[in-house]
Parts: C-alpha cells; structure tokens; sequence
C-alpha cells in the first residue's frame, strides 16, 4: 500500500515536471522568435578608431538595419584583448553581448601561461567578418630590394638582422617568426609598446624589416619611404597588386593575415547564433560594406557559424606551434 502511494506521488511529480517543461517551452521559443527585442553590444577589445573598431562599426551598422535593433559598439581596450574576451565570455548567454574577435582569439592561450575564460570553450563562433594579409615591409634606402636578397643577407650574418614588432605577441610578430622558420633564418626581435613606435624606427633605419598590417604603411609605401617585399598570402592583396606573395616566393606555409570575425558567450541559443549570422552575411553582401573594406586592404569572408569555428581551431593549433617553436611569452 505504501509503495503504491509513493509510486503515485511520483508519477503525479513527473506528470506535473513535465507539465512546466511544456509551459516553458513556447516561452523560450518565443524568446528566440522575438529576438532581438533590445540593443544588442559588441565588446571591441580595442580602443577606438583602430581597424578592428572601424570594421565592427562598419559591420554593426548594417547589421542592425537587418535585424531592426539597435547595435551598440563598447570599446574595452587592454590586456592585450583579454579584458574584452573576458567581459564577453562571463556575459549572459542571451545574444544580446557579443565579441569582435581578431587572432588573439587563437593565440592568448599559448601566450598566458593563465587566463580567466577558455578562449576555445567559453566563446562561440558566430561568423567570419574579414581578414586582410601581413606584409614585409623595410625602408626604402634599405639595402635588400628583394626578400631572398633579405633572408640571404641573414643567413650569412645570422646575428645583424632585426624585425620590430608593436610587442610580444602581437600579429606581427607571430608573422615574423613563422617567416623566419619558412625561411630558415634567424633575426632579433625588437618589440615595442606599439606599431607606431616600430614604424618610427624602421624609417630611420634602427630595424631591418617588419611584418605589419599594410594599412598602417600603405601611405608610406605610395609615398616611397617604405617598400614592400612579400605579401603573406597565397594571392596578391588588392593595396599592393605588384608586391609578391610569399607562395610564390617558395615559402610554402608563410601566410600571416589580421582577421576579424564575431563571437558570442557560450550557451547562446543556435537559433540566435543563426539569426545573427544571416544579419552579418548579409551586412558583408553590402556593396558600401566590400568597398570599405577593400580600402582598408581587407576582403569579406562570409559563411556560416561552423566554418568560422573551423578557421579559429586552425588558426589555434597554427599559431600554437608556432609560439611554443620560438618559446614567445606574452609581456
């Protein structure tokens, strides 16, 4: 009798779970139906009126019109982008707080020896944005008019050849070192609190070369004060149509690139992921939008959530050999 009594406790006890489960349902799918019914935030871990915060506005703008809400762009600078990262990944899994990442993405966990969130598990792929490649640049009264007469001039003076970088870690960085292991070359790295600094020096000759993003120097490639050697792609960059690629200079493996995608905390709902991803590709598709972007040297790479997650783990275990081969530590 009292086990017949408690079997129908629980059966009521399940019927009345089941029950709430079912209420809750339409609510949640509501929810995601209704989405976004307020402003929705981009963190830029960056500070304002870089390339990262320029390309997020650009995008944010017309992915708002999309989806008919407003998109608020946060510039969070610092940490060398882990405090924006950070704020993201503890943030509520609603769709309404949001990442424009870059490669630090793929590189701070081989960078800090400790960070506060898993860059790979706490913050999920939305989409690609963009990317624009790295390219070798010297001065112009360099002596190197090639990058094989570069690299032979180190390889038989292994310790006079120098590269700046905007700091330990950094893209350039990174791009350096994964020419010099294409190029079996050795060279001393001379970091900096910035890319100006190193741009500084670099025209005044106290470095041999630098690895950059070729927005920061196109003006003084046009101009003549710089010339660039290699693009780090595998086809021309659309600034530099002349500049070689270091593919088809035999450095197979070289490509360096600066690229731009957004993420979201982990737990987002997928049908929000896929509502926002259908508004950022159709914010890529935009004739203003490709303009812009081809002017900051950088081209449009839309698709879907899944292949952006794909880019990031390649650009994880790439970037990852690479730092543990040239035993870099983040400042």
């Amino acid at each position: 009798m009292l086990r017949s009594r408690a079997l129908a406790r629980l059966i009521r006890g399940l019927g009345l779970a089941t029950a709430l489960i079912a209420a809750g349902a339409p609510a949640l799918s509501h929810a995601e139906d209704s989405y976004p019914s307020k402003p929705i935030r981009v963190v830029v871990p960056y500070a304002p009126g870089g390339a990262v915060d320029i390309v997020s506005r650009l995008i944010t703008q017309k992915m708002g019109d999309t989806l008919k809400q407003s998109i608020i762009v946060d510039n969070r600078p610092g940490g060398a982008t882990n405090i924006g990262m950070d704020l993201v990944a503890r943030a509520p899994a609603g769709g309404y707080t949001l990442l424009t990442s870059s490669p630090s993405l793929a590189s701070n966990a081989s960078l800090f020896a400790k960070l506060p969130f898993d860059p790979a598990k706490d913050l999920v792929p939305v989409g690609a944005i963009g990317y624009a490649p790295l390219v070798v640049v010297v001065a112009a009264d360099s002596p190197f008019k090639t990058l094989k007469e570069m690299i032979d001039y180190a390889k038989a003076n292994p310790t006079k050849l120098t590269f700046g970088t905007a700091g330990n870690g950094s893209s350039g960085h990174l791009a350096s070192e994964l020419l010099k292991a294409a190029g079996k070359f050795d060279a001393l790295h001379v970091p900096y609190k910035g890319g100006a600094p190193a741009i500084t020096d670099l025209l005044g000759g106290r470095i041999s070369f630098m690895a950059i993003n070729p927005l920061e120097v196109i003006a003084h490639i046009k101009s003549g004060k710089m010339r660039a050697l290699a693009v780090m792609d595998d086809k021309p960059a659309a600034l530099l149509p002349d500049v070689p690629t270091v593919k088809s200079l035999g450095l197979d493996n070289s490509e360096a690139t600066v690229w731009w995608g957004l993420n979201a905390p982990k737990g987002t709902p997928a049908p929000v992921i896929e509502k926002l991803n259908a508004a950022l590709n159709q914010a890529l598709a935009d004739a203003t939008v490709k303009t812009r972007l081809a002017e900051l040297g950088a081209s449009a790479t839309p698709g879907s959530a899944a292949d952006f997650g794909k880019f990031v783990d390649a650009e994880t275990a790439k970037w990852s050999r690479v730092i543990k081969a040239a035993h870099i530590q983040a400042d």
